[in-house]
């Protein structure tokens, strides 16, 4: 056994030390009693045990006196060579590992690292964020349970190695390095340890899984019966070529399609042509158009729906079907793309062909009365700064629950002076009193069993009462504008037609189907065609045989086009409002009208005075849509209109507002009108650039 090894053990020494003092106080004993004249062995006796104590008294005040310091340079031993031990494992771990100072400068590194950085020079100085994507303040805030992420940079010594040519695939910065860090402090100064783990094989599998995955998609011919409804004789020519497009565009993408009833597929396929499908915005679309029949050369239309989510395949099959009803609820000629992350919206840039058909109304008029029987109370509401279609389509609603036998009320803003001329008209009448009420009185009439019926809006954002909405979770949905995304409690009924001129046409429909003929007052048919009046600016936007048919049924009722009009009387007020938008209008892109009033003291008539302004832009020569807009206290209203060859409602979507193809609306609260200006020439620029 080596001494130093041996004397790293104290209690050893120790010991050793008391067996020899003892051994040499026996040897004085028998040197004593040897002798020729030997003291009294008693006192021989103590002198020894005396000695001896002292002996062991020497021995403990000399451990202690150097005891500590043995230890202390016993321990100093330990601890330099666990140290080497240790940063030798460190030099030779597989894994690299950094230490830098608290300025990201490098001390010291293992020749893993330095292989990672494909660095052929000495690191040691340098600093971390010349050889990679992050500072060494970043690593160290970084809450991330696996580290943060950072990727190499393609220095000057990553161009070659070996004479050879890096592949671009290295060249490419991916943040696979996940960097964890552990600080401590020596000598008074920080620094940091670094360990990097490399993540790239494990991205790669998750990635290879995730472009495994299966997405499942719904597609729907969503026009062929309209634009056939003259030519049945080359519905199937039109179908077939219709089959042959879609059978091509899933067999490049290695998918399966299915027809599982006339005119509707099932497709499955990988998520890895997801995005090559995205880059192309989904361009099968535009191959559909191509097929066109009939006299009329109307090109042919798909719906689709996909679902990109996770899950069992029954939940992946249950978001595209929810996805193609919202492609639907849109109007059509659209792909809604579903994930985990929201909903995006590809196409929709034809306008949507009106139904012939009055099945689905009655079929929804039926399912609304039997809710309306089961429900304790009715509360009824349309969007914020009513119009005459959201206050008539409320109104049409209400007789149908009293139809039903079921008391209801309407939930309106009574200082809006949008209605003023037509709650005053009622206001006269007996039988409404009490029926209309505000949103804070309404919030007394809620129970478990109330029903709430929202007309002519679908996004939450808009309602007249979003409290309300909170707090009833039966609610039913009738409105005409193409929906704009996912509401946070799913309805009991919805009947989203983007294809009716207006949500009083679909309750003119639903009270025609219900209520036996004579027994709609006047007033109330005369509010309902003042709202299609509205709508479709006198029957010159977006008719189509069903909105002249519901004109007739309110006209058989009483409703008189004179009295109508009159619910849209304007003051000298307001004929000065809507002069003051004429004097301050550009042209955008050489076929955009904007308008702008941008002064305080605005009030909601001046609203009322933009969408007028809005209407009257449209006859410009070479104007083909218009965007008024006016700051009311601290929101910005956008006025939006179109005669059909632009879109309105996806671009006012980009500005988180809605509507219809070529009635459109948006609120902005709380930014400046410049902001708003720019904003919407960028989302016209937007709009323009997808349909070229």
């Amino acid at each position: 056994m080596k001494l130093s090894r041996y004397f790293s053990r104290p209690g050893a020494v120790k010991h050793t030390v008391q067996k020899a003092l003892g051994a040499i106080a026996l040897l004085i004993f028998m040197l004593i009693m040897s002798a020729e004249n030997p003291p009294h062995p008693g006192l021989t006796g103590s002198i020894i045990l005396v000695l001896y104590l002292m002996s062991l008294w020497a021995v403990g005040f000399l451990f202690r006196v150097f005891g500590m310091r043995i230890t202390s340079v016993t321990d100093e031993a330990e601890a330099t060579m666990l140290h080497s031990i240790t940063l030798d494992l460190i030099s030779r771990l597989y894994m690299p590992v950094l230490i830098c100072d608290e300025d990201g400068r490098i001390i010291w590194y293992n020749k893993a690292l330095s292989q990672i950085f494909h660095a052929g020079e000495v690191l040691y100085g340098r600093y971390l964020d010349q050889y990679c994507t992050a500072t060494v303040r970043e690593i160290r805030s970084s809450d991330a349970p696996d580290g943060f992420p950072v990727a190499v940079l393609p220095t000057v010594h990553a161009h070659f190695h070996n004479n050879t040519v890096f592949d671009e695939e290295r060249q490419t910065l991916r943040r696979d390095f996940r960097v964890k860090n552990y600080d401590f402090t020596s000598e008074g100064k920080n620094y940091t340890l670094l360990f990097w783990n490399d993540k790239r094989d494990l991205v790669t599998l998750e990635q290879k899984m995730e472009n495994a995955e299966s997405v499942v998609g719904y597609i729907l011919i969503d026009n062929l019966d309209e634009v056939l409804q003259y030519v049945g004789e080359q519905y199937r020519l039109a179908a077939a070529q219709v089959e042959s497009i879609l059978n091509r565009w899933i067999a490049d993408r290695d998918g399966l399609i299915r027809e599982y009833e006339r005119n509707k597929y099932l497709v499955v396929f990988e998520a890895r042509h997801l995005e090559a499908l995205r880059e192309s915005r989904f361009s099968v679309m535009d191959e559909i158009h191509t097929v066109r029949v009939g006299e009329s050369n109307m090109p042919v239309t798909i719906s689709m729906g996909l679902a990109h989510v996770g899950g069992t395949l029954t939940e992946k099959e249950a978001a595209a079907r929810a996805a193609l009803d919202l492609a639907l609820q849109r109007g059509g000629d659209q792909v809604v793309y579903k994930t985990e992350a929201g909903v995006e919206f590809y196409g929709g840039r034809t306008k949507s062909v009106q139904k012939r058909t009055k099945v689905k109304s009655r079929v929804f008029a039926g399912e609304l009365a039997a809710l309306i029987a089961d429900a304790s109370n009715v509360l009824i509401m349309g969007h914020r700064f009513s119009d005459h279609d959201s206050i008539g389509s409320c109104i049409g609603i209400f007789k149908f629950s009293e139809f039903c036998g079921v008391r209801a009320n309407v939930i309106v803003n009574e200082q809006d002076p949008n209605i003023r001329i037509c709650l005053e008209r009622f206001a006269a009448r007996g039988d409404y009193s009490g029926v209309f009420v505000g949103a804070a009185a309404a919030q007394d009439l809620i129970t478990s069993e109330t029903l709430l019926i929202i007309c002519d809006v679908s996004n939450p954002y808009n309602f007249e009462s979003q409290e309300i909405y909170e707090a009833v979770r039966k609610t039913v949905i009738i409105d005409h504008h193409r929906k704009t995304g996912e509401l946070k409690y799913a309805p009991a009924l919805t009947y989203i037609e983007p294809s009716a001129s207006s949500a009083s046409e679909l309750v003119s429909e639903m009270l025609e189907q219900s209520l036996p003929l004579g027994s709609l007052p006047k007033e109330e048919a005369d509010l309902l065609l003042s709202g299609i009046l509205l709508d479709t600016n006198q029957f010159t936007r977006n008719t189509g045989v069903r909105t002249f048919s519901a004109a007739l049924y309110l006209r058989s009722e009483g409703a008189s086009p004179s009295d109508a009009k009159m619910l849209f009387r304007t003051s000298p007020d307001d004929f000065m409002r809507e002069a003051k938008f004429e004097s301050n209008v550009i042209i955008y892109r050489d076929i955009i009208a904007i308008s702008v009033r941008d002064s305080d003291g605005a009030t909601a008539d001046d609203r009322i005075a933009a969408a007028k302004a809005a209407d009257r832009l449209l006859t410009v020569s070479g104007v083909m849509a218009s965007f008024a807009l006016v700051r009311v206290d601290d929101t910005v209203h956008i006025s939006a209109r179109s005669q059909g060859n632009v879109n309105v409602q996806l671009i006012l979507e980009r500005m988180r507002g809605g509507g219809h193809y070529d009635v459109a609306g948006a609120q902005l609260r709380g930014v400046p009108m410049q902001t708003v200006l720019e904003q919407l020439k960028s989302a016209i620029d937007g709009y323009l650039a997808d349909i070229t």
